[in-house]
């Protein structure tokens, strides 16, 4: 009984004009399975899984084994921050401000100093000690920033080097001639494999990283690329979803490059990568992203492939991908218009690793000034 429902959900879930375009059904690609040609199919998604923990031992090996020892090189230390000693009272009232991500109010100052026999000053200075612990140094990011640095800049020349022969970099409009029947290269089945074990180990390390301000996004984010990805493979897209990659992989490369330089201590090599990152943000994520391969699937698709439900959700997708683009540009802006405003250097606001930062996804503050600014609100 139990089998005959699973298959029968199986053959619901699989429905061949949900998947599929008119015409088209799952029967014909396991008849192509015995040829030499390589189609793409949904089994080959479980890989990633695995591989994934391949990913994250290699993260940490390449951090620690390279990026910890050229960050002491450069003069980075770890800066362990000392807890400022068990108080239960003061404890709950820390993690009360932590879960309400709001400022401590004077009056409840004054009333912890009278409940626990404290001066204010104590109490203030407790929570801010408190507040950094846990808190990586600078070292720890440097390896970190690193790692992402040098997985995007392999990735990305990987990628170039896959696309470089392939039609559709050149005339996207292939992606659609004589689509679903697109056989799957060896160089492009490895590449997206490897993309989406790396997704899956973000997904997965970022509840044992360090919190940050947009934690909930960067999950929607790798979630709607893993899911994207999966689904561009299982409907036989996957040359728009290489398209989507190489796009989306520049900025990352200079990212991760202005954020090294600014650990490092050039900080204006590191204000001129970030310029540079916001420019590619700008150019690639909102400008081609958005012309080239959006307007190519919503008008030039159908033209020469007829509708399915599933393609209309690969839309969805790419648009709620789109959204969260303009979502982080808008971080991005903030984030360049608060450090002209305070005449300060954008090198020192990078992506926030602080979870009291009013500014975006890709601002991030030193120790000291994260520290002065915890001082403030709490005076």
């Amino acid at each position: 009984m139990g089998s005959t429902t699973f298959e029968d959900f199986g053959k619901w879930f699989w429905n061949d004009d949900f998947w599929l375009p008119p015409n088209v059904t799952w029967d014909q690609f396991q008849t192509l399975e015995n040829s030499p040609v390589r189609y793409a199919s949904f089994n080959d998604l479980f890989w990633p899984i695995p591989m994934a923990f391949g990913i994250i031992f290699l993260r940490f090996v390449v951090e620690n084994m390279v990026f910890r020892p050229l960050g002491r090189s450069l003069g980075l230390k770890e800066n362990r921050k000392r807890h400022p000693g068990s108080n239960d009272i003061l404890e709950k009232a820390f993690q009360l401000i932590q879960s309400s991500a709001k400022s401590i109010q004077q009056e409840e100052i004054l009333r912890l100093s009278k409940q626990l026999q404290m001066t204010e000053r104590r109490i203030e200075r407790w929570l801010r000690q408190r507040a950094l612990i846990g808190k990586p140094s600078q070292l720890d990011k440097f390896a970190e920033t690193g790692w992402r640095w040098l997985y995007y800049t392999s990735i990305f020349a990987f990628g170039i080097k896959c696309l470089w022969s392939k039609a559709w970099f050149w005339n996207i409009t292939d992606c659609w001639y004589g689509y679903p029947y697109h056989k799957v290269d060896s160089d492009v089945w490895w590449w997206y494999m490897v993309e989406l074990a790396f997704y899956w180990g973000l997904l997965g390390t970022q509840f044992v990283d360090v919190k940050r301000k947009d934690f909930w996004m960067m999950c929607i984010h790798h979630l709607a690329t893993i899911f994207l990805m999966a689904f561009s493979w299982t409907c036989n897209l996957f040359k728009v979803g290489t398209l989507v990659l190489i796009i989306h992989d520049i900025a990352d490369i200079f990212l991760e490059s202005a954020k090294l330089c600014k650990y490092g201590g050039a900080k204006k090599v590191s204000e001129i990568l970030f310029g540079s990152f916001a420019l590619s943000w700008f150019i690639t994520r909102l400008g081609i992203f958005p012309t080239w391969i959006i307007y190519s699937v919503t008008v030039e698709a159908p033209q020469v492939v007829q509708y399915f439900p599933a393609y209309f959700i690969f839309n969805g997708l790419l648009s709620l991908l789109l959204l969260l683009n303009i979502m982080w540009a808008y971080f991005i802006c903030k984030a360049v218009y608060a450090a002209v405003l305070n005449a300060d250097s954008i090198a020192n606001d990078i992506r926030s690793d602080t979870s009291d930062m009013e500014t975006s996804s890709y601002v991030e503050t030193d120790d000291s000034h994260s520290s002065s600014k915890s001082k403030k609100k709490m005076n």
